[in-house]
């Protein structure tokens, strides 16, 4: 019984590193390159020079204070636009009245960049937190909304008979047949948003931020410490990619009743 244990064992090991080995391959690649002099420090300073000022930056104490920041802003954000998208995609996907009403108004402003919306942000709320919150929220509300209204809309009818034939109606029927219906759809919409919210973060955080990731990482740049901005840039790399963990949790807690997410 060992060694099929020793088998299933070593397969699960392969398993969770597989992901990491291109990773692995291009920071060797990039660290072997910077060492023979085929990339310019100024340009792409060498892998072992980003750790070091990573490690500088951690003892200092000044990257908790603009990690910190950061994540308080892309969770409020993320809070406000994706309670807001689920509210009105639940509204509009479960009422025809209401997707009358809002839908059309929403898919119009769905069409307009949310960065180029930055200079009216500034003369509507200035440049306090409120612009880049709502910079955050507006960029994260249609992932959840649209993933939310279609699928609501796309729960098979003919379960919604079946449940019904059995007494179900009302609130229980939402409950029990419609919501399940349309969480893995829902949860693809948290899933997109929650990356996003790092990429408009990047941009949120210039709007004359004294802290935050993105405003270490543009002071950076104007003092030339490459280094320093690359410590930012892979810092939003693998914020994007906890956010997405946490979001395939999500997605494994509240799904695995469906067979797709076990």
């Amino acid at each position: 019984m060992a060694a099929p244990r020793r088998v299933t064992t070593t397969r699960a090991i392969g398993a969770a590193l597989a992901p990491w080995a291109l990773p692995l391959l291009l920071l060797v690649a990039w660290q072997v390159s910077a060492q023979a002099g085929w990339l310019s420090s100024r340009i792409l300073p060498e892998p072992w020079a980003v750790a070091k000022a990573f490690r500088d930056l951690a003892l200092s104490g000044e990257l908790w204070i603009h990690l910190r920041v950061s994540l308080w802003r892309a969770a409020a954000g993320f809070g406000l636009g994706a309670g807001l998208g689920l509210l009105l995609g639940l509204l509009n996907g479960s009422s025809r009245r209401a997707a009358t009403l809002l839908d059309t108004t929403l898919q119009m402003i769905r069409n307009i960049p949310a960065l180029a919306l930055i200079p009216l942000v500034i003369l509507w709320f200035g440049i306090d937190e409120a612009a880049k919150l709502f910079l955050l929220s507006i960029g994260v509300f249609f992932p959840v909304y649209l993933n939310t209204f279609h699928g609501i809309r796309s729960v098979d009818t003919g379960l919604i008979e079946m449940a019904r034939s059995y007494g179900l109606s009302g609130w229980p029927l939402y409950r029990d047949v419609i919501l399940p219906g349309a969480l893995p759809s829902i949860l693809v919409g948290v899933r997109f948003a929650l990356g996003l919210v790092w990429v408009l973060l990047i941009v949120a955080e210039t709007i004359s931020a004294q802290a935050g990731i993105g405003y270490m990482t543009m002071n950076a740049r104007e003092f030339l410490q490459t280094d320093v901005v690359l410590v930012g840039v892979l810092l939003y790399a693998l914020l994007g990619k906890a956010a997405d963990w946490s979001a395939r949790g999500m997605e494994r807690h509240f799904l695995r009743w469906n067979p797709a997410y076990r």
